[in-house]
């Protein structure tokens, strides 16, 4: 019998984090534990408010349905969880995590023995013109050769002398440089905007406009001079004729995954299924999960095998996560066999 219980976590950035839809110093997490013969499973609804499909007034009430139902089973659960992604997801984690010999090795690996990393992009977060430029010099120290920088916050010729800097010390074969509006783009501008973006050789940018303008974005998607990703317009988009709607319709160069927003590991499968049907490529990310949610996609993501940077290096961005074996090192996650897990709530 399989015992259910969960519990809220708040997760504290170690500095202010800013995206064009605002500044966060914080990050809401839950948990759902199962146990069961003396074994647990953990796993991690990583929401983002104001972002996520389901910030709901009734979410804490639908995990609390969750672990009273737990033994509905797995498959009918996530069925029912389908506009819920973040607990679907988190339900996933936990039963693998309960299933697996260690509840941390979700998906045994090259990467889980620490015979192998994944190449991750450098995050760099909106702010002020010296704060970016200290992030971008931070993060090639760090032996970064991708870098992804959020824009639209701040004034947008400055973000563009902030590219031509970077470009002249570094060409297009020493760093990839990605950008993400998170929408920030107003749909009459975006094909100018994206022109000008364009002499920095950048590899792509995500979500250049707000999501659910499907006509403008599949009309710039059509004569940009470069590559689109499309992020947030994945999310709310649940059965699988709307999502081969969107791709057929946009046809984006790109599309990027983040589990806990598009419904965990069989959400994201279904996307990338249809995404190759269309020759669109696709990338991973995280959501600003704990190393618990971080941990469990890094191992998903490493057996797809694709050999883009992955926007997995969140993990250390808040004071107070979880102790774990995942580490960054020379622009990879890596797992150290040498660190432990400690995982206390």
């Amino acid at each position: 019998m399989v015992k259910a219980t969960y519990h809220k976590y708040i997760l504290n950035f170690k500095r202010p984090s800013g995206t064009s839809r605002g500044v966060m110093t914080t990050k809401e997490t839950w948990f759902v534990i199962l146990e069961e013969n003396g074994r647990r499973g953990i796993g991690e609804c990583g929401i983002l408010r104001g972002l996520s499909i389901d910030d709901r007034p009734d979410y804490e009430a639908k995990l609390k349905w969750v672990c009273e139902n737990i033994d509905l089973g797995k498959k009918t659960l996530v069925s029912e969880l389908v506009e819920l992604p973040s607990i679907q997801f988190g339900l996933e984690m936990a039963f693998k995590s309960l299933e697996s010999q260690d509840e941390f090795t979700l998906f045994p690996s090259a990467f889980t023995k620490g015979f192998d990393g994944i190449a991750i992009n450098g995050l760099v977060w909106m702010g002020d013109e010296s704060f970016m430029r200290q992030q971008i010099k931070e993060k090639i120290i760090a032996g970064f050769d991708c870098i992804k920088i959020k824009i639209g916050a701040i004034d947008f010729q400055t973000e563009l002398n902030i590219l031509k800097s970077i470009r002249k010390e570094f060409s297009v074969s020493d760093l990839e440089l990605r950008v993400d509006a998170n929408g920030a783009f107003g749909k009459d501008e975006a094909l100018e905007k994206l022109k000008r973006l364009s002499d920095y050789q950048i590899h792509s940018i995500e979500q250049p406009i707000k999501p659910k303008q499907l006509d403008p974005m599949a009309k710039l998607c059509e004569v940009t001079p470069l590559p689109i990703a499309l992020d947030e317009e994945l999310i709310g988009v649940f059965s699988e004729k709307d999502k081969k709607n969107v791709l057929q319709t946009i046809r984006p160069q790109y599309i990027i995954l983040k589990p806990s927003l598009v419904g965990g590991f069989i959400g994201s499968q279904q996307w990338i299924n249809l995404a190759e049907q269309f020759n669109i490529k696709w990338w991973i990310t995280s959501a600003l999960e704990s190393n618990i949610g971080l941990n469990a996609i890094a191992q998903w993501t490493y057996t797809l095998k694709n050999n883009m940077p992955q926007g997995l290096g969140t993990g250390s961005l808040f004071t107070n996560n979880f102790p774990s074996p995942l580490t960054v090192k020379n622009g990879t996650l890596q797992y150290s066999k040498n660190l432990k897990w400690d995982f206390n709530l």
